[in-house]
């Protein structure tokens, strides 16, 4: 299963230092979600990072950074201007989806998929579940995903924790991204390591 980190949408102080950190723990991808932030603003937070680590980093916005920088990839907003087939681009290619709907009309086109939220957020208190979904209707979902779909690996979002990691696996999402879990941690390089430790041990 694969574990993603999402940024928080405010500045925090932490943030170059953090992730530096995680990337050398192992953070595969980091989603970079910054919507108040102009492109230069943008482009200066992304160059704080070390060289090394900005091909795992995804932008939520400002795509056209993704080339410049040599970044991993763009992501796309659940919204009806979303492309059904992304624009050719530099990098990976990722949406997300909040119902059962768009999922479908996602897979196969995109590298990932967030859906969500699974859980009641930790970053947005109220924030959780809605009526779109059901825990059942998830798994059936993706247990019958033909080969063409299962190019596009399903990620469960929201509320994701140490604990319910298993409970995502069970569903059958291919991992999991997290925000709440690391950003509100007192110490976000021990909680990451504690996901991390947890879905490798629910992996198989």
């Amino acid at each position: 299963m694969k574990l993603f980190v999402l940024t928080p949408e405010l500045p925090d102080p932490r943030e170059p230092a953090v992730l530096t950190a995680l990337f050398a723990a192992g953070l595969e991808r980091c989603h970079v979600r910054k919507p108040s932030a102009t492109r230069a603003e943008l482009a200066d937070w992304l160059n704080a990072l070390p060289a090394a680590f900005r091909a795992r980093c995804v932008l939520h916005q400002h795509h056209d950074l993704v080339a410049e920088l040599g970044l991993g990839g763009r992501h796309w907003r659940d919204l009806p201007s979303t492309p059904l087939v992304p624009p050719g681009g530099h990098g990976l290619a990722s949406r997300s989806c909040h119902d059962l709907e768009g999922l479908r009309a996602a897979l196969g086109h995109y590298d990932s998929v967030f859906l969500g939220p699974v859980f009641p957020s930790i970053s947005k208190p109220g924030h959780g579940p809605g009526v779109d979904f059901s825990p059942e209707q998830i798994a059936a979902r993706l247990a019958t995903r033909s080969a063409v779909e299962h190019r596009t690996a399903v990620i469960a979002l929201g509320g994701v924790t140490a604990e319910n990691i298993p409970h995502c696996r069970a569903l059958g999402f291919d991992g999991v991204a997290v925000l709440g879990a690391i950003w509100q941690a007192a110490d976000p390089v021990r909680a990451f390591v504690q996901l991390q430790t947890t879905l490798h041990r629910h992996a198989a």
